[in-house]
């Protein structure tokens, strides 16, 4: 059976139109795709257009634009580097002038007026120095390290008959595309050696946790940091679930911890903190764990995933890093800080108060206040307190004030128990003789003894060392200050160095004498002769100093200038030192900019590819897009002349 199909069905006015209008619509949105290409030279100019390429064309876009940045960089830090490579050549040629110098001034041929003479030269060369550190690139230090100096302001500074440096000791580093960015510029601590680095706090102030502790200051009880996530806290074996990924602090943890058991039951117990970390307590009757949900860490590394039953139960070790924020109630340490410390800085001297300090920035703070520049700072390990000397050509010492142990509690005092001999007179250390006794003392009532130093390495072995010996002289031995001894001894209450005390009475001299040809009591400062006085109070000779390129100009134009033999023939030989450094320092920039020049070209070859990649995505074919306009062009112009017949059509065209 057949029937009449319905594919050619009669249209209204209406239906006529909007078919017109949509295919006249439809070429025009072509025709401007295609006008778009032609202008844009780009294929494809909005995501719509094709949802497949558009990801890929976004992803080299941005690594296009990256690459661009990274060339900028490149361009800019092979120019500086190649400055701080001609600086240091500068550096050398001066260095290796002024080791001439000393050389000349050595012997047969010099006499004090030529070397007062040269002295000049050498005063002249260190201002030319001066002026060579603080040269600038494009607004940016070459020596300055990440702490680069403002435009045209200087980081070596004439400062306290010395030389200070106030950058950084690590350098500005930028992104080249490289897998850690590279650094291009240097700093004078590497180039220069212009930071002291003795006084390296020896002592772990063990700062606890507190609800203040942050997060992030804290190692975690397993050593990788806190990694935040959710915990089950369990209370009476009812579970609830915690997210703890938005805490900032330890007390943050605690607050959500106990409002989860407080909505179980408010008298199962609670989470406090305690010491190096937390306390989880269940009441009597009551039973509380914390868990890790799924694989989530947050619980072990807060070392809080424990259980209690009517009992308090003791977390892991936090770990907490000493910070600048930390405060001085928190340190498990015990420290003497009203005492505070006695700190002599070239010809100046000052007492850091500490009295009124409650955090470790207000120990920066009083120190910076004297402005000696001294740098107290936090150490890499997050344990204790490093004190850096900025100042070349000076010395430093830092002692006890009137009594007290600030210096000594936190590692700071550069005549300590634990300072080595090999530091004493600025590095030279002690000359002593092998297998002999060094120095002997003798005390008022005839008594002697004699001291070895054979074997021993720091101040407090040698006090050791010192006791010992006394006592087996027959003499009863203490601390400074103690009463009922025959012999005492110690290191100074205010300052530094050793402090003798005899006791004993008689008709003989209290002083120490050295033995044979050993100069170790020399060095240390204790040679001295007390006649009738009971106490002899050492010098100070283990002061610090940097150990840098002014440092030795400095000491060289001084020993010239006193005609001091001994002195330019020490200053010589650390210039020598010094030349070699720079041949090093020199060569790491050489490393940097060969680093530099091969990432320029490769960044260029990458470059080359990823614009052929979009090319290859992007861009127009103008021949195929030309025709594809006159096409669509020819197709408007049909779609509007067969329109505008058809809509002329009337009822009675249909009749007919």
């Amino acid at each position: 059976m057949s029937r009449i199909g319905i594919l050619f069905p009669r249209s209204t006015l209406q239906q006529t139109t909007d078919r017109l209008l949509s295919a006249v619509q439809r070429t025009q949105f072509e025709m401007d795709q295609a006008q778009s290409a032609l202008s844009s030279g780009k294929s494809v100019n909005r995501p719509s257009q094709e949802a497949g390429r558009t990801p890929v064309i976004m992803v080299l876009e941005n690594q296009l634009q990256a690459r661009n940045q990274h060339e900028r960089n490149l361009q800019h830090s092979i120019g500086l580097l190649n400055f701080v490579d001609q600086s240091f050549a500068d550096v050398t040629d001066n260095l290796i002038e002024a080791r001439s110098i000393a050389s000349s001034q050595i012997g047969i041929g010099s006499s004090a007026d030529t070397r007062r003479s040269e002295a000049a030269v050498i005063d002249a060369m260190i201002e030319g120095l001066i002026q060579v550190s603080n040269r600038q690139f494009q607004g940016v230090s070459l020596f300055g390290g990440h702490r680069s100096a403002a435009l045209n302001q200087p980081v070596f500074e004439d400062f306290l008959g010395g030389v200070r440096y106030t950058g950084a000791a690590g350098d500005l580093a930028a992104d080249v595309g490289l897998a850690d960015p590279l650094a291009f510029n240097a700093n004078g601590a590497d180039g220069f050696g212009a930071l002291s680095t003795r006084v390296i706090g020896d002592v772990d102030l063990d700062p606890q946790a507190t609800a203040a502790t942050r997060i992030v200051d804290v190692n975690g009880a397993q050593g990788f940091g806190v990694r935040l996530g959710s915990i089950v806290v369990s209370v009476n074996g009812t579970p609830v679930t915690l997210d703890l990924s938005t805490v900032d602090t330890l007390g943050d943890v605690v607050t959500r911890v106990n409002d989860a058991i407080d909505s179980v039951n408010p008298a199962a117990g609670a989470l406090s903190i305690g010491g190096p970390g937390y306390d989880l307590t269940a009441n009597a009757g009551h039973t509380i764990s914390i868990n890790d949900l799924g694989a989530d860490v947050s619980a072990a590394d807060l070392g809080i995933n424990v259980s209690a039953t009517g009992a308090t139960v003791a977390g892991g070790d936090l770990d907490v890093r000493l910070t600048e924020l930390t405060e001085l109630a928190a340190l498990g340490a015990t420290v003497d800080f009203t005492g505070g410390l006695k700190i002599a800085q070239g010809g100046q001297n000052a007492i850091a108060d500490f009295s009124a300090a409650t955090t470790i920035q207000d120990l920066i703070n009083e120190i910076n206040r004297h402005n000696l520049g001294l740098r107290l700072g936090v150490n890499g390990d997050a344990t204790g307190l490093n004190l850096v000397s900025e100042v070349s050509g000076i010395e430093m010492s830092v002692g006890e004030n009137s009594g007290g142990t600030t210096a000594q509690d936190l590692g700071l005092r550069t005549f300590g128990l634990s300072t080595l001999l090999s530091d004493f007179r600025l590095g030279l250390g002690i000359e002593s003789q092998q297998a002999a006794d060094d120095f002997a003392f003798e005390v008022h009532d005839g008594r002697t003894f004699n001291v070895n130093l054979d074997g021993l390495a720091s101040v407090g072995q040698l006090i050791t060392a010192i006791n010992t010996a006394a006592t087996a002289a027959g003499l009863t031995v203490g601390a400074p200050g103690a009463g009922g001894t025959d012999f005492n001894v110690g290191l100074a209450a205010d300052g530094n160095g050793y402090l003798f005390e005899d006791n004993t009475v008689g008709p003989n001299d209290f002083r120490v004498a050295q033995l044979d040809i050993s100069l170790a009591a020399t060095h240390l400062g204790i040679n001295k002769n007390a006649g009738a006085g009971n106490t002899i109070a050492g010098d100070d000779l283990a002061k610090v100093r940097v150990e840098s390129v002014f440092t030795h100009l400095i000491k060289l134009r001084d020993a010239l200038a006193s005609d001091d033999t001994a002195g330019i023939t020490l200053a010589g030989e650390a210039i020598e030192l010094d030349v070699e450094s720079q041949a090093l320092a020199r060569a790491e920039v050489g490393v940097r900019s060969q680093r530099v020049a091969q990432q320029q070209q490769r960044s260029a070859e990458l470059k080359t590819t990823e614009q052929s990649m979009l090319s290859e995505l992007q861009d127009a074919d103008f021949t195929e897009v030309i025709t594809r306009f006159l096409q669509l062009q020819q197709q408007l112009q049909a779609a509007l002349q067969v329109g505008s017949q058809n809509l002329q059509l009337s009822f009675l065209d249909f009749l007919r």
